[in-house]
Formats: C-alpha cells, structure tokens, sequence
C-alpha cells in the first residue's frame, strides 16, 4: 500500500491536507481506527501475565520480542460493554505514543488500512472528548477514529 502523503507529525484529523492510512478495528459492535503511524505491529493475542492492583483497563504483560509490553482493554477505556473473541494485539510504536514503555491494545478483530482525507472525517460530534479525533463516514458504517494516548491515563 502506498506510503500517507501527510507528515507524520499531524497531530488530528484536520492538520493535513493529503490522506491519512488508517487500521480499522472492531471491539464489540462497533468499527475504530487509528493511524497508521502510531502502529509498531500487529500480534495474535497470547497467554497475558496479570500485573496485581494494576488499573483496570491493564489487562496484563506480554514478553514480544524481549520486550515487555503493557497490553491495554479499550473496551473498558471507552465503556463498551461487550464481550469479543480478543484476537489481536494492536502494539504502538514506543517513539510515537509518548509514553516510556511498549503498549499494545486488544482488540476483537483487525479488519483494513484505509486511506481517509479531511473531508472523510466529522469533528463536530466529538467537540467534547479530547481521545476521539472524529467520526469517519465510510459507504455504509462510521468508524470512530482514536487517539492512542489514551493508554497512559
């Protein structure tokens, strides 16, 4: 797939006036995305290591590569009620994220990259929340595109 004609220092949905790639993902019902950029790799999810009186939304460790990696729950993040079948891990590249340590999300499914413009994306409607950079309007399904620094709160 062809590289994003964006910079990769756009910080939102409105910064670039080329397209962004973007993962989309499912937890539960619904369809996220998040660019591209943010995403070091993409694993199956394993056997996780709990980490006793951690936050909620830290469901374990994982050793990838010699590389402990916190592996984080957006569906208690976002309070998606849902159960899922968990079968990927999303991990961040360290660098992009702006916290110390590896971090990856586990996610239901991984569907596709897709190409995204400003004019794909509706801000009004996520005005209030500072984690969401907006509502992508696909053909037939909206897709809440995410921010990644969510993980370090």
């Amino acid at each position: 797939m062809a590289q994003s004609e964006s910079s990769t220092d756009d910080e939102g949905a409105g910064s670039g006036s080329g397209p962004t790639q973007v993962l989309e993902f499912g937890l539960g019902d619904e369809t996220y995305c998040l660019d591209i950029d943010v995403i070091d790799e993409i694993v199956d999810a394993g056997q996780l290591t709990r980490i006793p009186n951690s936050p909620a939304h830290v469901e374990g460790v994982i050793d990838l590569r010699g590389r402990t990696t916190s592996i984080i729950n957006p569906k208690t993040v976002f309070n998606i009620d849902q159960d899922g079948e968990r079968n990927r891990i999303i991990v961040f590249d360290p660098d992009s994220i702006g916290d110390q340590g590896t971090i990856g999300w586990i996610v239901d499914e991984v569907y596709q990259v897709t190409n995204i413009t400003p004019d794909d994306v509706d801000e009004t409607t996520t005005a209030n929340d500072e984690n969401v950079h907006g509502i992508v309007k696909g053909d037939d399904k909206f897709v809440v595109w995410v921010d990644p620094d969510i993980v370090g709160e």
